[in-house]
């Protein structure tokens, strides 16, 4: 498939079948990214693919924090909030996600249940978390989200859709225990991905995107 065809087909999965990934292929596409472009190639993901019951084991850590209260406490700066047309695109896709599975904005407790599927997977068969080392700071989160936008267009190349998630991210205490992860590597975010579930309602879920008059400039 042509890539204009992958950005056009391709959308945020957030349901998907209980049917994994074969390990070769995994091997293929992980294999495959890492030709992805980095600033003076210093090449400075440390990519942690999940499966099975290591993935089953982080979810139910990230399932008892969640239920003791605790407040994220990420690695790198997630605390940026949207304002003026970000912050209106944000509402919006949201309206759109929360409209696909009928949960209203005055439903508080529908939407926390929603948002906690992040930290379930989506009950994908697997997951990755993107890491480096926390020194790299703004340059090395650059060079992640060109490494994952890759991962991804892969994956779509090979029939397997994902969902990026800020929110795997945000809680990297239990990851970094679970895989032993050294201090000084940090948790960025992460990746839900597998086969889609295409009787799920949630995933009709499609946002827009500006028109390129609003999204870029040509100068002569």
């Amino acid at each position: 498939m042509d890539i204009e065809s992958i950005l056009q087909q391709r959308f945020s999965v957030r349901a998907f079948l209980d049917k994994p990934v074969p390990q070769q292929t995994l091997t293929e596409i992980f294999t495959h990214a890492q030709q992805s472009p980095s600033n003076c190639n210093v090449q400075p993901w440390q990519t942690c693919v999940v499966s099975g019951q290591t993935k089953d084991e982080l979810k139910q850590k990230f399932m008892d924090l969640l239920l003791s209260g605790a407040a994220p406490n990420p690695d790198f700066n997630w605390l940026a909030k949207y304002n003026g047309i970000h912050r209106e695109r944000q509402f919006g896709s949201a309206n759109a996600l929360y409209s696909a599975i009928d949960v209203t904005r005055e439903d508080k407790k529908a939407r926390q249940m929603a948002m906690i599927r992040n930290w379930q997977f989506f009950d994908a068969p697997h997951a990755v978390f993107f890491t480096m080392d926390k020194y790299l700071d703004i340059m090395g989160a650059v060079d992640l989200g060109i490494y994952a936008q890759t991962v991804s267009l892969i994956m779509a190349n090979n029939g397997i859709s994902n969902c990026m998630q800020g929110a795997l991210g945000q809680f990297p205490d239990p990851v970094r225990e679970l895989l032993n992860l050294p201090e000084e590597r940090g948790i960025l975010f992460g990746m839900s991905f597998g086969y889609a579930d295409s009787d799920a309602a949630i995933n009709n879920t499609r946002t827009d995107r500006e028109a390129i008059d609003n999204a870029v400039s040509f100068f002569d």
